[in-house]
């Protein structure tokens, strides 16, 4: 997609000019990425704030088959390391004030650099190509559906087949999943998929173990399918056998709050009123500090990227952010809900991308 990574690079050339700055030197792999459509595992960038014409782009000789194809509109030099060779490239060509991601570069590195760039100035320039990801243009949505559709069918698969039966263990799921992702067409799970069934769908971010799921048990799946370098998120709670009166309020409660959350992602809304939306509902309900984490998160090349839908979150939703909602009430030594799905803000309805039933799933 050249035409993409030409118009991204514009956007980032106008953010650069406003800052005055000649160059930036780009480090983040994920933001190489972004920016030129390459996905080997060393590269930078240095982009000029003019035009095209000035930038380069840097890999070593591994990649020279690889980076002519995916990488055929930029100069490119072969070298190593190479954000010291972009460095020195600055330098030479006299870009007085180059940016830096400072948020990537560390102490050592930096060191270097100011080196390898002679008179230049090095600037930094911390999570420029960052706030360009925030919003998705319709390329990486349509990649995010692709995800959460491999992830939807995935567990639709595994519930079909007996996957989620008493006497099976957490780790035997989990596996299982992630094998059916990839059967979807998944280059890998998003993250490290967890399963936590009885107890241990109480603690959010349980690992799964060799426990045995039981009949009575909540089981919390909570897990992703990664797609072109794009993330899914989803969680659903299900239950083995008949749910009890508890189990069932519980999970009523939390699907309300989701409900209340997904209902607030309107462009223009501050991200903390989002997490205060699903909150109020839990608070109201007196379970308020089982509420044991924000509300959800920006999803796309990174798992976990910004806006922030936490009490402490900052700024305001715009159409074509991806985000997760995902509330959870957790009570210790019994066991938890979460339900999240991972949805795109639209000027009208948000856009909901992971299509599973959020009814209760009884087994």
């Amino acid at each position: 997609m050249p035409e993409t990574h030409l118009r991204r690079r514009a956007a980032l050339r106008s953010r650069l000019r406003e800052r005055e700055l000649d160059a930036l030197l780009v480090v983040d792999l994920l933001n190489v990425r972004y920016l030129t459509g390459f996905t080997g595992s060393n590269a930078a960038l240095l982009v000029h704030a003019e035009d095209d014409d000035h930038t380069v782009f840097c890999t070593d000789g591994r990649y020279l088959t690889q980076s002519a194809r995916q990488v055929p509109d930029l100069e490119r030099l072969v070298d190593r390391p190479c954000d010291a060779a972009l460095a020195a490239l600055a330098g030479t060509r006299g870009y007085r004030r180059t940016g830096f991601e400072s948020h990537r570069v560390t102490v050592d590195q930096l060191d270097t650099l100011t080196e390898q760039a002679g008179e230049v100035e090095l600037v930094r320039a911390a999570g420029l190509v960052e706030e360009l990801r925030v919003v998705k243009d319709e390329a990486e949505i349509e990649a995010l559906r692709m995800a959460c559709s491999a992830a939807d069918r995935a567990l639709a698969d595994l519930l079909e087949h007996g996957g989620l039966r008493p006497g099976r263990t957490e780790r035997e799921v989990a596996r299982e999943l992630e094998t059916r992702m990839l059967d979807h067409g998944a280059a890998g799970p998003s993250f490290e998929t967890i399963v936590a069934a009885g107890a241990n769908s109480a603690i959010p971010h349980h690992r799964p173990t060799d426990v045995e799921l039981a009949g009575g048990d909540l089981v919390k799946l909570d897990f992703g399918a990664l797609v072109d370098g794009y993330h899914s998120d989803m969680t659903r709670t299900l239950v083995l056998g008949r749910p009890a009166d508890w189990q069932r309020e519980l999970y009523d409660l939390v699907a309300a709050a989701q409900a209340a959350g997904r209902a607030a992602l309107r462009p223009g809304v501050e991200v903390a009123a989002v997490d205060a939306a699903a909150r109020g509902v839990v608070e109201a309900a007196g379970r308020g500090t089982e509420f044991l984490h924000g509300l959800g998160h920006g999803v796309g090349l990174e798992i976990h990227e910004a806006p922030s839908l936490a009490k402490t979150g900052e700024g305001r939703l715009l159409p074509g952010m991806a985000v997760t909602v995902e509330p959870g009430v957790y009570q210790s030594g019994r066991g938890g809900v979460r339900i999240e799905d991972t949805l795109v803000v639209r000027d009208g309805d948000p856009e909901l991308l992971t299509l599973t039933t959020k009814q209760l799933v009884v087994v």
